[in-house]
């Protein structure tokens, strides 16, 4: 309990003292877009890795020259627990806006640091405003800012992490639309961190692996109309194959 505490007052005290810091940001960003966005990034990701060390978490990285560090990507990953953000997050060497849903967006402080960071939020309730999500993510990889989302729609809390809900086909438009790779991203035992032991933060050992970047135009024709299925496929075969190094 003590290491959720801990975790908890790093969260709510950094909000609270970062107000001028946002400012300062939002500053920054009228005349320094680029360096406000590089900089917002890398205050977050200090944030969360101290959130790890409190919550006593070991991880595993494993594929990272995998992602393109000259292009932006679109990032695919199964979702089992709140960490997954933070895991995958404190990786990004670049720009990178994550796909969240809409009832975060009322959450004063973290919703003024995810639009800084180029989160987007998406009514899973409304189509017409999920699609108008999707049309603004691949406008943001054609802008150079990679984007990640989980396309299981929500966090997968069954007993088996190999047992993956359907990945919604909708969230590959990004690629397709915005012509980037797919980076396939593998989580292993992250719902060990605290959801298996609400609420407590438990230590212990994930993996993170990052799959070869699929290219949708190198597909055959089915691959293509069913990458969404593809891409689950290489994920689950990946847990899989790092089961045993947990």
């Amino acid at each position: 309990m003590i290491r959720f505490i801990t975790g908890c007052i790093i969260v709510i005290g950094f909000l609270i003292l970062s107000i001028p810091i946002l400012f300062v940001e939002w500053i920054i960003g009228k005349f320094k877009p680029m360096t406000k966005d590089t900089s917002s990034l890398r205050i977050v990701q200090a944030v969360f890795r101290a959130v790890l060390r409190a919550a006593g978490v070991s991880v595993t990285f494993i594929g990272e020259e995998n992602v393109p560090k000259d292009q932006p990507v679109l990032f695919i990953a199964n979702h089992r627990s709140f960490f997954d953000i933070l895991l995958t997050y404190t990786r990004c060497q670049r720009r990178t806006g994550y796909i969240a849903k809409k009832e975060m967006e009322k959450i004063p402080l973290l919703s003024n640091w995810m639009r800084y960071l180029h989160c987007l939020f998406l009514d899973r309730k409304d189509i017409k405003a999920g699609l108008k999500t999707i049309l603004t993510a691949i406008d943001k990889v054609k802008n150079g800012i990679s984007i990640c989302i989980f396309p299981e729609g929500t966090r997968n809390k069954g007993d088996n992490e190999l047992e993956l809900l359907e990945f919604h086909e909708g969230s590959f438009k990004i690629a397709q639309k915005a012509n980037c790779p797919i980076i396939p991203i593998a989580l292993n035992n992250t719902a060990e961190i605290f959801e298996n032991h609400f609420p407590k933060f438990t230590p212990c050992h994930v993996v993170v692996e990052y799959c070869k970047p699929i290219y949708i135009t190198d597909l055959d024709k089915d691959e293509r109309k069913h990458v969404g299925a593809y891409t689950q496929n290489i994920i689950l075969e990946t847990l899989k194959k790092n089961q045993p190094l947990v």
